[in-house]
């Protein structure tokens, strides 16, 4: 690298904010992951920023603007994470703070905030309309306002997560870190880069909202359309001029992963790493299960975030099992006679197959008269143990359908 560093984020100013928020933050643990290394062929590291106070790397980037700036209050404008790390930064600077989120923002992430002392303003819109009135309450009432991303200070603070690795893994070949605005990879990428310019360092995005991919593309900074996505942490339209310059400057690559993949990935990381990571953590690691990055060297998967609706967590977990082809739906026509049900759920017990939920329709549509529609949600080991429980279907004389998965012998007579 030469020494003309982007912006005015530099190694120093990262090492200056280490400093300054040392005893407000904690150094976080890198976890091995033999799962990762088994399924990439190289050895895999989470770093766990889940573990971090107030659940996310938000708090490094939000202490680090107040110490340097020392406001008598402070508004800021976040879908979660952001907003947990300001109040309780601002608490603990003996300041009151107030934080803009969007009215969509989980209830946890709500909750948490005003648990750390903020008063807390929904407004309808997304991240963008949070940012612009928490900007006017900022010119109105003379509150500084501590963006997300688009400040040096936050980007220098989030940057000290990237020292903690090179530190903790001083061979490490390629760090993958989840991206929205770009602060979190902006501020890795600098602390990286500037010791160890050969380390392969990749941003990962939600496919949903890829506005750092489109900026790469266009050359300029560009925004994308809002959009819902399980990885509500980095929800956000694009990168700000500062963050666009430094990772266009220092980052080798960006990929983006779909919503299936992600969802699979919380699943991965309870069942597997016994960490509960919200989907926008999850991103580094849902990179590295797709494919989408080929890695190189010891691998490390910055995982930024923990704080996720119980709720919600249900919902990913299921949707992560479909992903996984481990719960589906499977659908039979049954002839309206005794023993259809029994017969098919013998032989799905004779498979292994858990039944979670039946449903039940004696009268469908678009199948014959006579002829009922079964529907079962099922729990299944893979993608293998459902085609073995086909072949001992269509062994038993069920047919394949085409409005429903399988005919029982009985149902097979009508006419379909």
């Amino acid at each position: 690298m030469d020494d003309r560093p982007a912006g005015d984020v530099t190694l120093a100013a990262v090492l200056a904010a280490r400093a300054r928020i040392a005893g407000h933050v904690r150094p976080t643990p890198l976890l091995p992951s033999a799962a990762l290394a088994a399924l990439v062929g190289q050895d895999v590291y989470l770093k766990g920023e889940n573990l971090q106070r107030t659940g996310s790397f938000k708090i490094r980037g939000a202490h680090h603007m107040l110490a340097v700036r020392a406001p008598r209050a402070v508004v800021a404008a976040s879908a979660g994470n952001h907003a947990q790390g300001v109040a309780l930064a601002a608490s603990e600077c003996g300041i009151p703070s107030t934080v803009v989120m969007p009215s969509s923002a989980p209830l946890a992430k709500q909750r948490a905030t005003r648990g750390y002392g903020a008063e807390v303003i929904l407004v309808e819109g997304g991240l963008s309309e949070a940012i612009a009135h928490a900007q006017e309450l900022a010119a109105e009432h003379g509150w500084l306002f501590v963006p997300p991303f688009d400040a040096p200070e936050v980007v220098a603070g989030q940057g000290t997560v990237g020292l903690e690795v090179l530190e903790q893994l001083p061979e490490a070949g390629t760090v993958l870190v989840p991206a929205g605005g770009g602060g979190l990879l902006a501020g890795i990428a600098v602390a990286i880069k500037e010791q160890r310019p050969d380390v392969r360092v990749v941003g990962v995005q939600s496919a949903a909202m890829p506005g750092l991919i489109a900026s790469r593309a266009a050359g300029e900074v560009e925004t994308v359309e809002r959009a819902r996505t399980v990885a509500d942490g980095v929800a956000v339209a694009g990168p700000s001029a500062l963050t666009y310059g430094l990772v266009e400057r220092y980052v080798d690559d960006l990929v983006a992963v779909p919503e299936r993949d992600i969802a699979s990935a919380v699943v991965f990381l309870l069942e597997r790493a016994r960490l509960v990571v919200e989907g926008a953590g999850a991103l580094g690691v849902a990179a590295l299960r797709s494919g989408v990055v080929r890695p190189a060297g010891p691998v490390v998967a910055i995982v930024s975030g923990g704080n996720i609706d119980v709720s919600l967590l249900g919902r990913l977990v299921q949707r992560g099992l479909a992903a996984d082809g481990r719960q589906r739906r499977v659908t039979f026509a049954a002839a309206n006679v005794p023993g259809e049900l029994a017969l098919i759920t013998s032989i799905l017990a004779g498979a292994g197959v858990n039944v979670i939920e039946v449903g039940h329709d004696l009268t469908p549509s678009d199948l014959p008269v006579g002829v009922a529609r079964l529907t079962f949600r099922v729990e299944i080991a893979d993608e293998e143990a459902y085609a073995a429980l086909a072949r001992q279907l269509l062994a038993a004389r069920f047919v394949e359908g085409a409005q429903v998965d399988f005919v029982t012998p009985a149902a097979a007579v009508s006419r379909f």
